[in-house]
């Protein structure tokens, strides 16, 4: 079905100082949108802030918090200068490690803020959209959540956890005004790969994080400003399931094909690509 357009409406984004995040927030702004911007990093988020045209709503938090992202979600309704349109709950991290070298507090660091952080976002936001009958609820899963890969086993069971939490969702709000869209961004040029939690390097190679950071960005190929207006076309559009990028398209599509042998092909594009961008270095 067509899509209510958010252009000039408020939105809220989490996970806005950086990123897609950031790069959502200006757009929006851009196109005239009322912006309530939300993250932990308070320098990163003031940086964003200081992008954004019009009326914007900072806020510090930690998405793990329910009780204060209930209370963030008091203080928009009380900003709201029209109904809201859309909450992005996009804030995410990453930890690199395989099974069997897992550190059981970074999976819980990752879990609480990649799905249970998607998830207090929803119950705070959601009786605003209700009563509204009118709005989007888009929650941000991955590529990782169409298919597993090796080393990102935490990463992918909070990203599969995400699009089954909001696959359910929509079912609920069926026969309502109230939209529940999940996000698909393959590898998008950000720092959460920099960011993540990596206690050493799961191949065994002796790679240091900034080498294994530049090995994922030389693969990426989507910016965020790219991926925000994908995201904004996708949401114009009605859509459901936005995903991003080129490598977005063909995680989905070998998860189709080969549900159990997708990886041989995705690694052999993903080597061709690789060796490709450092032909042209």
């Amino acid at each position: 079905m067509p899509g209510t357009s958010i252009a000039g409406r408020p939105v809220m984004i989490t996970g806005a100082a950086s990123g897609i995040g950031r790069a959502l927030a200006q757009r929006l702004s851009r196109l005239g949108s009322p912006v309530a911007i939300a993250d932990i990093d308070e320098s990163g988020l003031k940086e964003t802030a200081s992008s954004l045209r019009g009326t914007v709503l900072t806020r510090v938090l930690d998405v793990r918090d329910a009780d204060d992202v209930h209370r963030f979600a008091g203080e928009v309704r009380n900003w709201l200068p029209a109904p809201l349109a859309a909450v992005f709950n996009n804030a995410g991290v990453a930890v690199t490690s395989s099974v069997l070298d897992a550190v059981p507090e970074d999976d819980q660091w990752l879990w609480d803020i990649n799905f249970h952080g998607v998830v207090n976002g929803t119950r705070a936001f959601l009786p605003i959209l209700v009563a509204q009958d009118a709005g989007a609820i888009v929650n941000t899963s991955s590529v990782y959540g169409l298919a597993g890969v090796p080393y990102q086993s935490a990463y992918c069971a909070a990203k599969f956890a995400v699009r089954g939490f909001t696959d359910a969702l929509r079912q609920e709000l069926r026969g309502t005004g109230v939209r529940a869209v999940t996000v698909h961004p393959g590898g998008i040029t950000t720092n959460i790969a920099r960011n993540a939690r990596i206690r050493k390097d799961p191949e065994g190679l002796g790679r240091t994080r900034e080498q294994m950071a530049a090995q994922f960005e030389a693969i990426t190929m989507t910016t965020p400003a790219k991926a925000a207006a994908i995201i904004y076309r996708g949401l114009e559009r009605g859509r459901a399931r936005i995903l991003v990028g080129p490598d977005a398209y063909l995680f989905d599509a070998l998860a189709r094909i080969a549900p159990t042998h997708y990886y041989d092909l995705i690694a052999r594009v993903m080597s061709t690509v690789r060796a490709r961008r450092k032909e042209t270095v």
